[in-house]
């Protein structure tokens, strides 16, 4: 209950405390953007992990892709596709849907060295992903598996940005339409293939970039006002 009343930075400075030497305290060490800190100054990563499941608990992260970007612009020179070595073999009910092989699956990098280099990657910006949620909760197990320690990072949400403009236009919205395809059809934003990190990944921060051109006559947008907390 504590750290939710607790400002990020004040988390993070709590955990770093407590996280032994090694990548994730490397990258704790880095303070987070401010609260108040206008977007168009903040640098963000946008995120996407392919798994073996939903359950952050027991299933693994099987690839991940990400790309830096501004609220404005997508760096395409830094986007990486990573494939992560699982412990044993990919269930079938997960391969139908992100079509990663086994065979694929051997020629990843220990998850330890795929999550050390996403971590130097994040250092200082502002997750961003659709759905957000299952990749902080995954992020956040791997961490604590791999190097002893929570994870934290302000996270920029796609789908409650979506959300929140449905609430505020008063338009009525289902589930579908808070699907990353859907939104980015409501923006004109080509259709790339579904359930390949890099490129879902992508999808995301395209998606940004378009929800945050909407607010372009702000004079200043804080950060806060567009985070979502877990």
């Amino acid at each position: 209950m504590l750290d939710r009343l607790l400002s990020l930075d004040h988390r993070r400075r709590r955990l770093l405390a407590k996280v032994p030497a090694g990548p994730l305290h490397e990258f704790l060490a880095h303070p987070f953007p401010g609260p108040h800190d206008d977007c168009r100054s903040v640098r963000f990563v946008a995120l996407d992990l392919e798994t073996t499941g939903l359950d952050a608990r027991k299933d693994e992260i099987i690839s991940m892709g990400w790309v830096r970007l501004s609220c404005t612009a997508i760096d395409l020179s830094t986007a990486q596709h990573r494939l992560v070595l699982p412990s044993g073999d990919i269930p079938e009910h997960s391969a139908v849907i992100h079509q990663i092989t086994d065979d694929q699956a051997a020629q990843g990098e220990p998850l330890a060295a795929a999550l050390a280099l996403l971590l130097g990657v994040l250092a200082g910006t502002v997750l961003i992903a659709h759905h957000a949620r299952v990749e902080f909760h995954f992020l956040d197990a791997a961490c604590q598996r791999v190097f002893g320690g929570r994870f934290l990072v302000p996270v920029v949400d796609t789908q409650a940005l979506a959300l929140r403009q449905f609430e505020r236009s008063n338009s009525a919205y289902g589930g579908k339409d808070l699907r990353l395809a859907a939104l980015r059809d409501r923006y004109n934003l080509p259709r790339y293939p579904a359930h390949n990190a890099l490129s879902d990944a992508l999808a995301a921060g395209e998606l940004f970039v378009a929800q945050m051109a909407q607010r372009e006559r702000e004079s200043h947008v804080p950060l806060r006002q567009i985070l979502s907390r877990f």
